[in-house]
């Protein structure tokens, strides 16, 4: 597998999350719609057995990840007095800040940040009014025609978002993936696309090499993940679980059947220790999901990416 980091630039609010699973569904079809279905299949060969062809990380602040889910004197957080409500915000470890990467985990809370403190501001969350118009009386009303409101996330202007891309170059080309990433930014990333959310523009497209501290014992995900029986030692591995109620997109949801089945994931940030050591030389855990009818009976071929950009990180023998 091939890395690239790519650093985006939002133009609109986003009204879904930036989480590395939904992105990478719409980058299916931007690849479907540039290539044709058959090509995509032909890419999706071996993706549930572990060979994906494109695995991409959450939309993470440029330069920082996401900070591990580890206890707190691991990564030697103050927990004790102070504002604490401030400490939680303090979710994000600016790597590239001169090789902060290298250093050990028991310093690496003092070094977390919120997104105020490099982006002299915090992405906003404010609900957004929609009427639904019965047009059979031309008004709002009952039987679903109520009004109701979602949530917008605005982003600081100086804001800027990375993403781990890993491709397989026997089967993808960069300027595949940037073609792919490119029709997303334009035609919107999520929900309420059709209205101008979701915008975004790439500003750097590299290609790049994710770090591994030195005899590294476990891994950082860079997005979320499935990592059921994938053989991890459930005393050394830390995470917080999350289930995805998928929908399809783009054409798909419009078929009438636009849910999929729900799936159980791993948000980014948790820390994966193989059962086996030495640590592989892996640049992403997880497995695929679906296929088979599993996730969507309207869609059987239907797939959810469960794999995840990792980095390598030293845990101490001791974690008590």
């Amino acid at each position: 597998m091939k890395t690239l980091l790519v650093t985006l630039r939002p133009l609109t609010a986003f009204a879904t999350p930036p989480h590395g699973d939904t992105l990478f569904g719409q980058l299916c079809w931007a690849l479907c719609n540039r290539h044709g279905e058959a090509w995509l299949r032909e890419r999706l060969l071996g993706y549930l057995e572990g060979k994906p062809f494109l695995v991409v990380s959450d939309l993470l602040p440029s330069g920082h990840w996401p900070r591990p889910f580890l206890p707190p004197h691991l990564l030697g957080s103050n927990t004790g007095g102070g504002n604490r409500k401030e400490e939680k915000k303090r979710i994000w470890f600016p790597w590239q800040d001169g090789g902060n990467w290298q250093k050990k985990l028991s310093s690496w809370g003092k070094m977390c940040r919120s997104e105020a403190e490099f982006w002299q501001g915090e992405r906003r969350n404010r609900p957004q009014p929609h009427n639904q118009v019965n047009r059979l009386t031309g008004t709002t009303g009952t039987e679903g025609c109520d009004p109701y409101s979602l949530t917008q996330t605005w982003f600081p202007e100086v804001a800027r978002l990375e993403v781990w891309v890993l491709y397989d170059p026997e089967r993808l080309n960069a300027a595949e993936v940037s073609g792919a990433l490119a029709d997303v930014g334009c035609f919107g990333f999520g929900k309420d696309a059709s209205i101008g959310l979701g915008r975004f523009v790439m500003e750097k497209f590299e290609e790049a090499t994710l770090p591994r501290q030195p005899d590294s014992n476990a891994w950082l995900a860079l997005g979320f993940c499935a990592p059921q029986g994938c053989g991890f030692d459930g005393k050394r591995s830390f995470y917080q679980p999350f289930t995805r109620f998928g929908r399809h997109g783009d054409r798909a949801a419009l078929t009438g059947q636009p849910f999929k089945n729900p799936v159980l994931l791993a948000r980014a940030g948790a820390v994966w220790t193989p059962s086996h050591q030495p640590l592989p030389n892996h640049e992403f855990v997880g497995r695929g999901l679906g296929g088979e009818g599993k996730l969507s009976k309207a869609i059987p071929e239907t797939v959810h990416q469960g794999y995840a950009p990792v980095v390598g990180l030293r845990l101490p023998e001791e974690l008590s």
